[in-house]
C-alpha cells in the first residue's frame, strides 16, 4: 500500500509582504503544498533556497537588491531541480521573456485565481513548462521585435529531422501535444517521442525555451508566418 505523497515544497519570493501573504495563505490549507519560507527579494530567495531546497520557487520577476530574472538565473546554474515559476503584475511585461530565457519553467500574471496558481505549480514540479501558449506566443512575438543582438545558431545548424522541425514549428504556434497529434496525423505518444529528441537536439528544458529558441532562430517569425 504507497503512503501518502510528499507536498509540494515551496518558497515565495516578492518584495511586497501583503503579495508574499496572500500567495502563503493561498498554499498552506492545501496539504498538497508545504511553503517553507518567504524572501523579499532575489538575492534572499537564492540564500533561502540553498539552505530550504524548495521543489518550486514562486519568483516575482520585479525586486530589489536581486531582480527576479538574475535569481532565477542563478537557481537555475546553483540549483537545477529547483524550479521557477516566474510573476508578474504585467502581461506583456519584458522581463518575462527574460525570466524564462534565464530557466523560469513557467510564468503567471498576478491575477489569476488561486485554482491557476496551485495548477502551475503543480505542472512546473512534474517538469513541465506553465505557460498559456496563447500568452507565451504573444509575449515572444513582442520580444522579439527588438531581439538581443547576439542570435544562436539558426534551425540549419541544428541536426533536426524534417518531422523535428515541423513539430517545433506548431509547438511555436502554440498548439499542445494533442493538437499537433491531430495536424499530423500522428498518435500523442510519437508527438511526445519526438518533442524528447527535439528538446535534447535543441538543449532546451521544456516548452517556454523551444518557442523562445523557435522565434529568436527565425524559424517563426513575430508576425507569425514563419
Amino acid at each position: 500500500m504507497q503512503g501518502p505523497t510528499a507536498p509540494i515544497t515551496v518558497l515565495i519570493a516578492d518584495d511586497q509582504p501583503l503579495v508574499r501573504r496572500g500567495l502563503a495563505l493561498i498554499l498552506t490549507p492545501d496539504p498538497g503544498f508545504e511553503v517553507l519560507g518567504e524572501a523579499e527579494n532575489g538575492e534572499r530567495a537564492v540564500e533561502l533556497a540553498h539552505v530550504l531546497r524548495p521543489d518550486v520557487v514562486v519568483m516575482d520577476i520585479r525586486m530589489p537588491v536581486l531582480d527576479g530574472v538574475a535569481a532565477t538565473a542563478r537557481l537555475t546554474a546553483e540549483l537545477p531541480d529547483c524550479r521557477v515559476l516566474a510573476l508578474s503584475t504585467f502581461d506583456m511585461d519584458e522581463y518575462v521573456v527574460s525570466a524564462l530565457r534565464a530557466g523560469a519553467a513557467g510564468f503567471l500574471p498576478k491575477d489569476v485565481s488561486p485554482e491557476e496558481l496551485t495548477a502551475a505549480i503543480r505542472t512546473v514540479h512534474a517538469g513541465e513548462a506553465a505557460v498559456a501558449p496563447r500568452l507565451l506566443t504573444t509575449l515572444i512575438s513582442t520580444y522579439v521585435r527588438t531581439p538581443p543582438p547576439t542570435r544562436p545558431a539558426t534551425p540549419a545548424t541544428v541536426d533536426l529531422t524534417p518531422r523535428e522541425t515541423e513539430i517545433w514549428r506548431l509547438i511555436a504556434t502554440g498548439l499542445d501535444n494533442t493538437r499537433i497529434a491531430e495536424e499530423l496525423t500522428l498518435s500523442v505518444s510519437t508527438v511526445k517521442n519526438h518533442i524528447t529528441s527535439l528538446f535534447t537536439k535543441l538543449q532546451v528544458r521544456d516548452r517556454a525555451q523551444a518557442v523562445i529558441a523557435a522565434y529568436e532562430s527565425g524559424l517563426v517569425s513575430a508576425r507569425g508566418d514563419g
